[in-house]
C-alpha cells in the first residue's frame, strides 16, 4: 500500500525580511505551480502590509493549503484570520515553544498558562476555520510528559493536525523516528515534522519518522528545514520501495527550484538599478516575444500572468508612440498589479473647454458587466472621479492626487498617483498614460481596487 506524504513548504517563512512583496508572491506561484500540498508563511508582524500580502497571495493559491503562523498573542490570531478570510484552503498554524527554557524565555509563559492559553487559541481559530495545526517547537527537548499533555489538549481543543519539530537538531534521525512513533500512535490526527538540517542529517530524520508513522514533513529552498530537492529526490530514487510518494510534480522540481534560489539569492544582494538602454525602440508591430525579452534586459523577471498585463498597457501605448526603455521601465513598475481588479476600465470620454462645464462619462467592468456613469466637475479630473463614485456608489476622500512627466518629449508617458482615504486609512494607487486623465482615471481605479480588496471581509 502506498503511503502519499504531504509536502508543507516554508521558504517563505525566512525572518529579517528576507524577501519584497514581489519575490514573496513570485515564490508562492513557483510553489503552487509545484503542488505542494501546503505554503507556509510566518507569524504577521505587520498587519497593513502581510495580510495584503497574504490575501493577494489567496487569489491564485488555490489548491495548496495557505498557511499562517500565530501564537504570540491573541493579536496575531485576529490578524491571521482576516488575512485568511479569502483563502480556497485557509490553515491556522500555532506555533508555541513546549520545552522549559522556550517556553521561559521566548513564550514567557508557565506551564499551565501554555496549556490554556494552547486551548483557548485553537478553540478560537477553529470558530472561523476547520484546519487547525499544532506545531510543537522544540519538541524533542520537552518534558515527555508535558509534552503528550499539550499534544492531548491540542487536539481536544480541535487542532487537525500536530507537528514535533527537532529545533536543536542535537539528536540522531534513528532516535527522532522513536521519538515520532509513539505520537504517530496516540494522536489520533496526522503528525508532521520540521527538522533542522544544521548538522544535514534532516532528510534522513524526516524519512525515517515518515517510515515510523509522520505524514507530514516540512520543507524549504536553500533554508533550514528538510531541503526540498533532497527530499524529492529520496522519494523519486527509493519511494516505491518503501510504498512512499508525494504530491509535487517531481519532474518540474528542479526548474522550479532553480527559480526560487535565483529569487533568494536576488534578495541576498545589493538592490542595483538596471541600466537603460536608450537605444531600445519597441513600436505597436513589436510582438509579446520581443517585449518580454526588452523587459529582460533592463533587468525584470515577470511572472506568466504579470507579462500578459504588461503586454496589454504596451499596446495601449505603442497605438500612440514608440516606446523606449525609460517608457517601458515605467510600464513595468505601474503595470503588475497586487490585488484582483475589482473595477476595470473600458472607456472614458471626458469634454473639457473654457465655455462649457467639463463633464465625463466612464464605463468600468466589474463581474463580467459594463457599469457606466456621467458626471459633471470643476475640471477633467474631477469629473472623471466623480463618475467613478457614482459607479461605485460611495464618494470617497481624496487625500493627495499629484501629475509628473516620467519620459521627455511632446509625447511623454505621464504616471499620476491618487491616495484615498477610507475608515482613517490611505490607499495609494498609480497610473500611467500618454494621456493624463487616462493616467489619472488608472491611478484612482488602483487605489480603489486596494482598498475594497483589503477592506473585503475585514
Amino acid at each position: 500500500m502506498t503511503k502519499t506524504i504531504q509536502i508543507a513548504d516554508r521558504t517563505l517563512c525566512r525572518e529579517n525580511g528576507a524577501f519584497s512583496f514581489k519575490e514573496k508572491t513570485e515564490i508562492a506561484r513557483q510553489l503552487e505551480r509545484l503542488r505542494v500540498d501546503a505554503v507556509e508563511l510566518p507569524e504577521i508582524i505587520h498587519p497593513r502590509a502581510d495580510i495584503l500580502l497574504i490575501r493577494t497571495m489567496a487569489s491564485f493559491v488555490k489548491n495548496a493549503v495557505l498557511s499562517v503562523a500565530v501564537g504570540s498573542d491573541a493579536a496575531s490570531l485576529e490578524n491571521a484570520l482576516s488575512a485568511l478570510s479569502s483563502a480556497a484552503r485557509p490553515r491556522i498554524r500555532m506555533e508555541v515553544p513546549v520545552s522549559p527554557v522556550g517556553m521561559e524565555y521566548l513564550a514567557h509563559r508557565k506551564p499551565q498558562k501554555m496549556l490554556e492559553w494552547i486551548a483557548d487559541c485553537i478553540q478560537t481559530a477553529k470558530k472561523t476555520v476547520a484546519d487547525v495545526e499544532f506545531c510543537a517547537l522544540d519538541a524533542t527537548r520537552a518534558e515527555p510528559d508535558f509534552l503528550a499533555e499539550t499534544i492531548r489538549t491540542a487536539v481536544e481543543a480541535g487542532a487537525t493536525s500536530v507537528t514535533l519539530c527537532d529545533s536543536a537538531a542535537e539528536i540522531l534521525p534513528d532516535e527522532f523516528a522513536e521519538f515520532v512513533a509513539p505520537v504517530c500512535e496516540s494522536a489520533g490526527v496526522p503528525v508532521g515534522v520540521l527538522c533542522n538540517n544544521r548538522t544535514g542529517l534532516a532528510s534522513a530524520e524526516a524519512l525515517m519518522a515518515v517510515r515510523r508513522g509522520a505524514q507530514i514533513v516540512k520543507t524549504d529552498v536553500d533554508g533550514s528545514a528538510v531541503p526540498l530537492e533532497a527530499f524529492a529526490e529520496i522519494l523519486r530514487a527509493c519511494g516505491a520501495r518503501y510504498g512512499l510518494e508525494a504530491r509535487i510534480g517531481l519532474t518540474e522540481l528542479q526548474r522550479t527550484a532553480k527559480q526560487i534560489r535565483r529569487i533568494s539569492q536576488s534578495a541576498q544582494e545589493p538592490a542595483a538599478l538596471p541600466e537603460v538602454n536608450d537605444e531600445l525602440i519597441l513600436n505597436e508591430k513589436d510582438t509579446l516575444q520581443d517585449v518580454i525579452a526588452a523587459v529582460t534586459r533592463l533587468g525584470y523577471d515577470l511572472s506568466e500572468e504579470d507579462q500578459k498585463k504588461v503586454y496589454e498597457e504596451f499596446c495601449r501605448t505603442a497605438a500612440k508612440k514608440q516606446v523606449g526603455a525609460r517608457e517601458l521601465d515605467a510600464i513595468v513598475a505601474n503595470t503588475a498589479m497586487q490585488v484582483p481588479q475589482t473595477y476595470q476600465l473600458v472607456n472614458y470620454v471626458v469634454n473639457s473647454g473654457n465655455i462649457i462645464t467639463t463633464s465625463a462619462q466612464i464605463t468600468l467592468l466589474k463581474d463580467g458587466k459594463q457599469l457606466s456613469g456621467i458626471s459633471m466637475g470643476d475640471g477633467p479630473v474631477a469629473s472623471a472621479f466623480n463618475a467613478i463614485e457614482q459607479i461605485v456608489g460611495h464618494h470617497y476622500e481624496l487625500d493627495d492626487f499629484r501629475i509628473q512627466s516620467v519620459t521627455e518629449g511632446r509625447e511623454a508617458l505621464g504616471s499620476a498617483l491618487v491616495r484615498l482615504r477610507s475608515n482613517g486609512r490611505l490607499y495609494a494607487g498609480n497610473g500611467i498614460s500618454t494621456d493624463i486623465i487616462g493616467a489619472a482615471i488608472r491611478a484612482y481605479l488602483s487605489a480603489l481596487n486596494k482598498m475594497i480588496y483589503e477592506e473585503a471581509d475585514v
